[in-house]
């Protein structure tokens, strides 16, 4: 499974700790930055990583920030991304069985590498549960078109 990975300057150093967890584990990592702690805007990340999501380049993707709530937001703007913002395993898990989500947003401030690799670890395993969860994830994909064709005819 390929996974695509990004952060911003706060999120930085638990990004490269993720990285280093998903290739010990086997998976692919797409590194979409950045690459150092200096400043820089968190939606160029978050868009890079969700369009590798959404063009099937990338199974998953994982975002962070000092947050995780601006990756999260910025990431939701890409039609078809369903990012979750977690700060627990729980969290991840149902992001996954509820919701599919397919990108994931650490907050670097609330959590060190060994928490954020078991969300991580939660995150990748957790199947979607489908069913009734279908239904409400259909729905979200009919906003996205509903918002979609009223932007092409403005």
């Amino acid at each position: 499974m390929k996974i695509a990975l990004g952060a911003d300057h706060a999120g930085f150093a638990l990004k490269e700790q993720i990285k280093q967890h998903l290739v010990r584990k086997g998976f692919e990592v797409d590194d979409r930055g950045t690459y150092s702690t200096a400043s820089v805007d968190y939606p160029d990340y978050a868009r890079a990583v969700g369009d590798e999501v959404t063009s099937q380049t990338a199974e998953m993707g994982i975002l962070v920030c000092g947050s995780g709530i601006g990756m999260a937001i910025a990431a939701n703007k890409v039609p078809g991304v369903r990012a979750a913002n977690v700060r627990s395993e729980e969290e991840a898990e149902l992001s996954r069985r509820h919701n599919n989500a397919n990108v994931l947003a650490l907050g670097a401030r609330w959590m060190d590498e060994n928490a954020a690799c078991r969300i991580v670890d939660r995150w990748l395993s957790a199947p979607f549960e489908g069913g009734r969860h279908q239904r409400r994830v259909e729905k979200i994909a009919e906003v996205e078109r509903a918002e979609a064709q009223t932007v092409r005819s403005s």
